[in-house]
């Protein structure tokens, strides 16, 4: 179910205020469809995903703008969301992803009643939040400070004016923005709640060489404060672009990378495969 059968743009932000006003029971879907997971260790398998909108992050390069930056969706029932997801016979993966899906709390009841019907679940999340839920991988992407936006580096490759923004009582400019994504990005206490909680895998959006000190930097702080171990098998390094273009730019690159210091490589096969379409 593409949004663009029933859009709806609303104020979904930072997390605090990100479920005001929201139906009981509903949570405000982007996108829901089954395609290949494109990424990660489980690249390949046919899943049905559940886009949420709103997220308490805005990296330069979301490869899902109209989810962060200029949120827009559907509101949905936790019955009906569950509903489509069963027309879907050819999946029993489900992968909830985002903008940021754990910052709205009906993803609880709709993660517990899937749970009880037998579906693998995958929650896609930047890390900066833990909730007690059933998952049996999360997909953990800490964002770095290349993540951060800047009169350079905006949603659209520019300056971002197009996205400055009131909404509400909260003025969305891309400074306000930017201030609050590198104030927020990272929260140890929560990656390390994300890590012990689930099967899990911690996935980096490489921009370039220039990262990987601060990988392995948030790495070994994320290690001293885990009572499990971070096996290097489960650092993926996945190249920054949402087009193809775009990964033929940096897929080389973060491969090497990958090679250099013994972590893996995820590709973005739903790029490879389709491009930027929706709904893949």
């Amino acid at each position: 179910m593409p949004v663009t059968e029933h859009p709806d743009a609303g104020p979904i932000g930072r997390g605090d205020e990100a479920t005001a006003g929201a139906p009981e029971d509903a949570l405000p879907i982007n996108e829901l469809f089954c395609s290949l997971q494109g990424e990660g260790v489980l690249a390949g398998v046919p899943s049905v995903f559940v886009r949420t909108s709103g997220c308490n992050l805005r990296c330069w390069f979301c490869d899902s703008y109209h989810t962060s930056w200029e949120p827009t969706h559907a509101w949905m029932s936790v019955d009906d969301i569950i509903a489509e997801i069963a027309a879907h016979e050819q999946a029993d993966h489900v992968v909830l992803t985002g903008g940021e899906p754990l910052i709205h709390d009906a993803v609880a009841p709709l993660l517990e009643a899937l749970d009880d019907r037998g579906y693998h679940l995958t929650v896609e999340t930047n890390g900066t939040i833990a909730r007690d839920l059933p998952i049996d991988l999360a997909s953990i992407s800490p964002k770095l400070s290349s993540s951060t936006p800047s009169p350079d580096r905006g949603p659209t490759g520019g300056g971002g004016s197009s996205v400055d923004r009131d909404d509400g009582d909260r003025d969305h400019t891309l400074e306000t923005w930017a201030t609050h994504h590198e104030d927020a990005r990272i929260d140890l206490e929560a990656l390390a709640s994300l890590v012990e909680a689930a099967p899990f895998q911690l996935k980096f959006v490489v921009t370039g060489e220039d990262d990987m000190p601060e990988i392995c930097a948030l790495l070994e702080r994320l290690r001293e404060v885990t009572s499990i171990p971070i096996p290097d098998d489960r650092v993926l390094l996945m190249p920054e672009g949402a087009t193809r273009d775009g990964l033929a730019d940096s897929r080389a690159e973060t491969a090497d990378l990958a090679l250099e210091y013994g972590f893996r490589y995820t590709p973005r096969l739903h790029v490879d495969l389709w491009n930027d379409a929706p709904n893949t």
